[in-house]
């Protein structure tokens, strides 16, 4: 067996910490600032996006605050759309394409057995382009204000004769310019996992973390492009008198619908995917069996990683589409729930009759099971053309799909920092802070959520900022302000907890889960070439094979 000895990893990792010495502030800003170890870019991307959570998060507890009681004057109509413009945009694609870019660039590498991404300095452009592209999007407060026109940027509303100010020209540049970061990622997730997995890593063999960072990659290199062409697009009408999306001089709003959910509907699979990638490497270890069904799992990520590109006009069923399109649309997004489906039984399956742990990662994993099956349950109603046509812009969709990205990604992603975060730091989380951490966020997410969908079915239309008393619309709305408010000391604990672990917390191991997969053969934190020797692999649970050479997996597979 030619991984590299556990127990001398182990042994690095009781050195005493601090013995080295410490280099100066300057030194250790400029080693970051130029880094290309993917570990390193991997880090900045996950605490890029956690700024930007707080951010988002803080644009939406105005939002609600504004909604907490009928003709609330707290904010203006202009500031609540602008706001409303930002936290989306924010949510989308500065804190969830991000922190799961940043997580997949850490352990990928590490997973296959690699020393580094295919392209490092690619893969460092992307982050700081990435950057680059949330400062500009931000920039547009300069201009007076931020752009007021959605997340979605519906047309005519980017036309000049609605957005007079440069803010939306920010918007547009800030999100070409991260989606080529995005681009670039993809194009290195798939070369790192096509061409660099250790010798004897088979595609069979891969972690299901990697085939749905595979998968992801694909979708981003499929769904970006086009959005980047339409908002080119946006570009040139706005600066040089072009009207693709200008209604009154021959344009058409249309074009920009189906152009912006080409890309938005993928996104959400984007931004899914890699969490049942998580997921799926952590309820093995927790419930202490191999994860079932692989080769199904692996087919069903493929299924929903195709199926989702062709389902997006469903969010248009409302603009007036002929019934044959509203009979393929809402036949193909009903068959998305297939492969979703099949992924829930199999882990199910997996913690059937296994020694579940119910630790701070294997918590998160059950917060997401529970809440991103409801979220996929509204999913499917939303998917009935008629059932659509009576809920299209209220409040029920805004719950929806909150629910499944918040109560998916976000859970799945908090089940993830809290499984990877001892490799990362070589320190341990404090599992106390953590169950107080989960419980706040899952009440606050069930009382803000929840009573969205009730809103929307009491006819509550979204995007307003306000509303008359006598709506029966109040409750809701402070059940949800009420419910936002709750989950605010969750991420300050999360926040506590992640900074007080780096200094005080129990030191990890190299392998403090008992897992199998390569990245805990190596020590915690991993040095900089991961691996002292290229490991060879001969079956999905590596670790497990070197752990228990009289019974291998190798055997069974």
């Amino acid at each position: 067996m030619s991984l590299a000895d556990p127990s001398r990893s182990l042994e690095q990792s009781r050195l005493p910490v601090g013995t080295a010495t410490r280099p100066t502030a300057t030194t250790v800003l400029h080693e970051w600032i130029t880094t290309v170890d993917h570990k390193r870019v991997g880090i900045m991307y996950v605490l890029l996006s956690l700024v930007f959570l707080v951010i988002g998060g803080i644009e939406a507890l105005l939002m609600r605050w504004q909604l907490l009681a009928p003709r609330s004057d707290f904010l203006g109509p202009d500031t609540f759309n602008q706001l409303f413009t930002m936290h989306g945009t924010t949510m989308v694609y500065f804190v969830g394409m991000p922190i799961l870019i940043g997580i997949g660039n850490y352990l990928v590498p590490l997973m296959i057995g690699a020393r580094d991404m295919a392209f490092p300095r690619l893969n460092a452009f992307g982050f700081w382009i990435t950057l680059f592209g949330g400062l500009l999007v931000y920039s547009s407060y300069a201009t007076g204000g931020a752009p007021a026109i959605g997340w979605f940027a519906y047309a005519p509303l980017t036309e000049r004769t609605f957005a007079r100010s440069a803010a939306t020209d920010f918007w547009a540049l800030g999100l070409i310019v991260s989606g080529i970061g995005s681009l670039t990622a993809a194009i290195n997730f798939i070369a790192t996992i096509l061409a660099l997995r250790a010798p004897g890593m088979t595609m069979r063999k891969i972690p299901f973390f990697v085939w749905t960072m595979l998968w992801t990659s694909f979708q981003i290199l499929i769904a970006v492009p086009p959005l980047t062409a339409a908002l080119s697009m946006i570009m040139l009408d706005r600066q040089l008198g072009a009207h693709f999306f200008d209604v009154q001089n021959g344009g058409s709003a249309y074009l920009w619908q189906h152009l912006f959910w080409f890309f938005g509907h993928p996104e959400v699979y984007i931004l899914i995917l890699p969490v049942f990638g998580m997921v799926s490497e952590i309820i093995p270890v927790f419930s202490r069996k191999v994860l079932f069904g692989y080769e199904f799992m692996a087919a069903a990520t493929l299924a929903i990683a195709f199926i989702s590109l062709g389902v997006w006009s469903h969010h248009m069923f409302c603009v007036g589409m002929n019934r044959t399109l509203d009979l393929y649309f809402a036949a193909a997004s009903l068959l998305v729930s297939i492969p979703t489906g099949i992924k829930f039984f199999n882990w199910l399956a997996t913690m059937f009759g296994g020694r579940i742990r119910f630790q701070s990662p294997m918590l998160f994993v059950c917060g997401f099971l529970s809440l991103f099956l409801i979220g996929g349950l509204t999913g499917i109603m939303l998917a009935v053309a008629p059932f659509d046509f009576q809920l299209s812009d209220s409040y029920f969709v805004v719950g929806h799909f909150h629910w499944v990205l918040i109560g998916g990604t976000l859970f799945g992603t908090f089940a993830g920092i809290f499984y990877w975060y001892p490799k990362v730091t070589g320190r341990m989380l404090s599992e106390r802070l953590a169950k107080w951490q989960f419980w706040f966020l899952f009440f606050g997410f069930i009382l803000t959520f929840g009573p969205m969908h009730v809103a929307g079915f009491l006819g509550m239309p979204r995007r307003i900022y306000t509303y008359d008393a006598d709506r029966g619309w109040t409750i809701w709305n402070q059940l949800t302000t009420l419910g936002a408010l709750v989950q605010v000391p969750s991420y300050a604990i999360f926040v506590y907890n992640v900074v007080a672990s780096l200094w005080n917390g129990k030191p990890a191991g190299d392998d403090p889960w008992n897992a199998w997969t390569l990245e805990w053969a190596t020590t915690s934190p991993p040095p900089s070439y991961n691996f002292e020797e290229i490991p060879t692999v001969y079956s999905r649970r590596p670790l497990w094979d070197i752990k228990h050479p009289d019974d291998p997996d190798w055997l069974y597979e």
